[in-house]
């Protein structure tokens, strides 16, 4: 009886340290993941921002023809 109670809190012991290495991975690509998505949230404000402002084209492109013309 003994020896089955011992052979069972092994092999949780075992189930627990894999566990805890899974772990660790998923929070290794959670941070990964957290990093990307700063970096594209990032990127949309400042696409946002250059939208939101007016076009840099001169004067003289504006009041050109078009080419049909």
């Amino acid at each position: 009886m003994q020896e089955k109670i011992e052979e069972r809190v092994i092999e949780l012991e075992i189930r627990v340290a894999y566990q805890d290495e899974t772990i660790e991975q998923l929070n290794d690509v959670v941070a990964q993941q957290q990093t990307q998505i700063d970096l594209l949230q990032r990127q949309m404000s400042f696409l946002a921002a250059s939208l939101k402002q007016p076009s840099l084209k001169s004067d003289s492109e504006e009041e050109s023809p078009p080419p049909h013309y």
